[in-house]
């Protein structure tokens, strides 16, 4: 009998924490996927792939699918700094859009993250859709994949969204780096699982490889997808209250955020 009640416990266990995980799930997937247009001069878009069912993961909130893994709490932190540091409007909180949907148009700014472990690889019609949208003067930023398994599974993604580009690494004098801040640094932005303690007690990241900043550009120059390779910035902002994440590489994140958004703003 108490081999049986045991069993009983553990099943229940196991079926309220899946209730949970779903309800948390929805509630955070529905939040703001009923926009119909910006609510402020700017309105972060998060990219839904994978028909939103890609997989789970993240570090506070380990139920989120790939696409929205740091959410909410990157956003939480990074869109008040971005309306305090620059003269914008901000609508406070991230909408939900697959690249379908033809209200992306209204969107110049898209924001996908965890490419690699979220398994993008866009259909026919997403890859079309996507083509047109950066064509059109769309701006998309790419976040935290890392390796050379996922560089070459997100490489052979976006060579059927754009066939005829190329994935360059960003100039030092790209106006993206001085547009707002002058980014001469190049410091590694990592996910909070990748920080160790190190000797001497510091914080040191241990990473899948060297940072890289890419790009593809326009026949215009202008840049059309930024590409954050073997770095976290969405954890860097998520993480910006945490006192084991360094304040430099916080900032640094900061800083190449709101660069990201009046660059895709302005041009």
């Amino acid at each position: 009998m108490r081999v049986i009640f045991k069993a009983a416990i553990t099943v229940l266990t196991v079926c309220l924490l899946l209730a949970g995980i779903s309800s948390g799930q929805m509630r955070r997937r529905s939040l703001n996927n009923n926009v119909d247009r910006p609510e402020a001069e700017f309105h972060l878009v998060r990219l839904i792939y994978g028909g939103g069912l890609s997989g789970l993961g993240g570090f506070s909130g380990f139920f989120n699918n790939w696409w929205a893994i740091d959410y909410p709490e990157a956003e939480e932190h990074f869109l008040p700094a971005l309306r305090r540091m620059t003269t914008m409007s901000v609508a406070d909180d991230s909408a939900h859009l697959e690249i379908t949907d033809d209200r992306i148009f209204q969107f110049p700014f898209l924001f996908m993250q965890q490419v690699g472990q979220g398994n993008w690889q866009p259909g026919d019609r997403e890859a079309e859709r996507m083509r047109e949208y950066l064509l059109r003067g769309g701006f998309l930023m790419v976040d935290d994949f890392h390796g050379p398994y996922e560089w070459d599974l997100f490489q052979r993604s976006m060579r059927r969204v754009l066939p005829d580009r190329t994935i360059v690494d960003i100039p030092e004098d790209d106006a993206l780096m001085h547009i707002f801040y002058d980014l001469d640094q190049r410091t590694q932005i990592p996910g909070r699982r990748h920080l160790r303690m190190g000797r001497g007690g510091q914080v040191v990241a241990q990473m899948a490889g060297p940072p890289r900043w890419r790009g593809i550009y326009d026949d215009h120059k202008r840049l059309m997808v930024a590409i954050n390779f073997n770095m976290d910035m969405g954890d860097s902002w998520e993480h910006a209250d945490d006192p084991v994440y360094p304040a430099a590489m916080t900032g640094l994140a900061y800083r190449f955020g709101v660069n990201y958004v009046i660059y895709a703003m302005t041009h």
